[in-house]
């Protein structure tokens, strides 16, 4: 009989640990949600005070990329270069992944891990991809692009 009591308790003893365990993978996947809530704002980019449409890749460039915008909108001065894209430095370096790639209008990249590259043209280059224009065909991008330098400001929503 004294066995059978021990063997009842043990088990009793081994479903309390059992849901203790639960409970503390709630809580930490909680916690995880929390931080991938704040990983998952949302990022708005205005090219000259024209806010456009990106899809934004998901990858580790733009998870930093959002937080270095996270507190405080970030400000980019663009130059022109080649006749199909515009470059701006970001101030800071992101993690980069850069592969062999063939852009068209409309991307947007990550050149050497501390500029942002804005695509109205075509290029083949080893890049970090970090997005694409959606709501803009590549005459409208030629347009806000190539005739000079601009602005462009990325924000969280």
């Amino acid at each position: 009989m004294r066995k059978i009591l021990c063997i009842i308790l043990v088990l009793f003893m081994m479903t309390a640990c059992s849901e203790e365990e639960t409970t503390a993978t709630e809580i930490i996947s909680d916690s995880e949600s929390d931080t991938q809530e704040e990983i998952e704002m949302n990022l708005k980019m205005k090219i000259s005070d024209n806010e456009v449409e990106v899809i934004w890749e998901d990858n580790e460039s733009v998870d930093a990329l959002k937080q270095l915008v996270k507190d405080e909108a970030l400000i980019v001065e663009m130059s022109m270069y080649g006749g199909f894209e515009q470059v701006g430095s970001l101030g800071n370096s992101l993690p980069r992944n850069d592969t062999q790639t063939v852009t068209e209008a409309g991307d947007i990249v990550l050149y050497s891990g501390n500029q942002i590259v804005v695509f109205y043209g075509s290029n083949s280059w080893a890049y970090t991809r970090l997005g694409h224009i959606a709501d803009k065909n590549k005459e409208e991008l030629t347009e806000l692009l190539g005739n000079g330098d601009v602005i462009i400001e990325l924000s969280s929503r």
